[in-house]
């Protein structure tokens, strides 16, 4: 079996990207195929991988750029890559991994995030949200004509692989797939990350900063209640946001690993405030021992234990609304009942999210689809 890995892009380090380097954990051997790539700017181990970028990697130094360029340049270059030479494909992403060149008898399994959002959702980007009546024609137009060749190419897999029943299900109305869609959750690496028997005063916030993440939501809230918060991230909407803050919220990117894994272990608490396909980071915060205040809806559905009568044995307390008042009625109950929360349960809540489960189920479930894969096309051969 000779199987390749794509992925969208490399160019930063999130969540996309930690899936990425588990299918090479689990496939050391494959190479990755991606748009572009940039060793500093998304984690160390991809220099021991042997990746194949795109001639978009000349001109796309940056993610936010990468992202710019996507429609049509980032077409375009994806469907340079020419992988007929493999048996199987195993891509990840939820935009562009697609476009590549594959045999026509090679399988296809597509790890499939969400539908592309820009395509399919854009009321969620900021652009197109607050676009006035000729721009959002001319988006609309763009679109359009994207979300036709989304489609036409999301037929490609033979296999999706959702990573919540709600992405699946968003998956199953988009590109309406013959094969059920199977669901594995996404990884956590849990020894990337302790517990500390002494948190700091601040909550905290790990995301880009784009609108979408309701990172300015949090600010909001917090500009009124005058806590600490420390906000990790940047993205398209960086300065705009940062605008926004008082003196008592703190920015910071570039962490390392170490740097991240300390952020966490300090926390009071971590706050999620978008709705979220599947959302990494609450994990990351559930390996540090620490609680997540979230909006209830996404993937934190799936991932975390919400509060009922016990917080010893929950991982995260919700608020209904994303308004500044919900908000700040969840950080106000949460401080009510702070000290009952299990630092050791919340962490050893993540670890059934541990990268190790992931790449073995990952690793079961493209061998025993080869397998299949394998003997039907010899019966249609013979």
């Amino acid at each position: 079996m000779k199987i390749a890995l794509v992925q969208d892009g490399l160019m930063c380090r999130a969540g996309g990207e930690q899936v990425a380097l588990c299918f090479h954990k689990a496939f050391p051997d494959a190479p990755v195929y991606t748009q572009c790539y940039q060793p500093d700017l998304t984690f160390p181990e991809f220099r021991d991988c042997d990746i194949h970028t795109t001639w978009l990697q000349n001109i796309a130094k940056t993610d936010e750029m990468m992202k710019r360029l996507f429609f049509p340049l980032g077409v375009w270059a994806m469907e340079s890559h020419d992988l007929t030479a493999y048996d199987v494909i195993l891509m990840s992403g939820t935009h562009c991994a697609k476009y590549v060149k594959v045999r026509p008898d090679a399988l296809v399994i597509s790890y499939s995030f969400t539908p592309f959002r820009l395509a399919w959702d854009p009321e969620s980007y900021a652009q197109y949200a607050n676009a006035g009546p000729l721009k959002r024609m001319v988006f609309d137009a763009v679109l359009s004509r994207l979300r036709k060749v989304d489609f036409d190419f999301g037929q490609r897999p033979d296999f999706y692989v959702g990573m919540t029943t709600e992405t699946a299900e968003r998956l199953r109305k988009t590109y309406k797939p013959l094969a059920p869609i199977d669901i594995i959750n996404p990884p956590v690496n849990v020894a990337n990350f302790y517990v500390s028997d002494q948190p700091k005063d601040y909550f905290l916030v790990v995301s880009r900063l784009e609108y979408y993440k309701k990172v300015d939501l949090v600010i909001d809230a917090f500009n009124e209640l005058g806590y600490p918060l420390v906000i990790v991230g940047k993205g398209l909407q960086a300065d705009e946001i940062k605008a926004r803050a008082k003196s008592n919220v703190k920015f910071l990117s570039g962490l390392s690993a170490q740097q991240l894994a300390d952020v966490y272990a300090g926390c009071r608490a971590f706050i999620f405030p978008q709705h979220e396909d599947y959302g990494i980071t609450p994990l990351e915060a559930n390996a540090a021992g620490r609680p997540v205040i979230a909006y209830k809806a996404g993937g934190v559905l799936a991932t975390q234990i919400p509060v009922n009568h016990n917080p010893a044995q929950a991982t995260a307390l919700y608020f209904n609304n994303q308004t500044v008042a919900d908000l700040i009625d969840a950080v106000k109950r949460y401080e009510r009942i702070e000290k009952e929360f299990d630092p050791a349960f919340i962490r050893s809540h993540a670890e059934g999210f541990d990268e190790a489960i992931f790449i073995d189920r990952i690793r079961q479930f493209v061998k025993a689809k080869a397998d299949e894969h394998a003997k039907k096309t010899s019966v249609t051969a013979g």
